[in-house]
């Protein structure tokens, strides 16, 4: 939060007893802050780093990257990179007699 540009909340100073007003100014504020930080904003990158990509989007939710061979994808819901696809097939048998 600290790159960006989201004003910071107004904290009242407090009366020397207890307001109801005061309370509730306290409790807005702190709302406000709670709902900054959960926030993340718009993220503007000139530079980023992404060490140990899951090679394929078995588990992950929409929107997450991952690595593919070697290129960093996007997870959707209708384009699957699965983890681990293979096949084997086995048709009739072979016999071979030597004379």
């Amino acid at each position: 939060m600290s790159d960006r540009k989201v004003p910071v909340p107004y904290f009242p100073i407090p009366p020397s007893q207890y307001d109801v007003r005061y309370f509730t100014e306290v409790v807005r504020a702190f709302s406000v802050y709670l709902e900054q930080a959960r926030n993340p904003g718009e993220g503007r990158n000139t530079f980023a780093v992404f060490t140990d990509l899951q090679t394929d989007d078995s588990g992950l939710e929409t929107g997450t990257i991952f690595n593919h061979g070697g290129y960093v994808k996007i997870s959707q819901l209708n384009t699957p990179h699965v983890r681990g696809s293979s096949g084997t097939a086995a048709v009739g048998s072979v016999s071979v007699t030597t004379t």
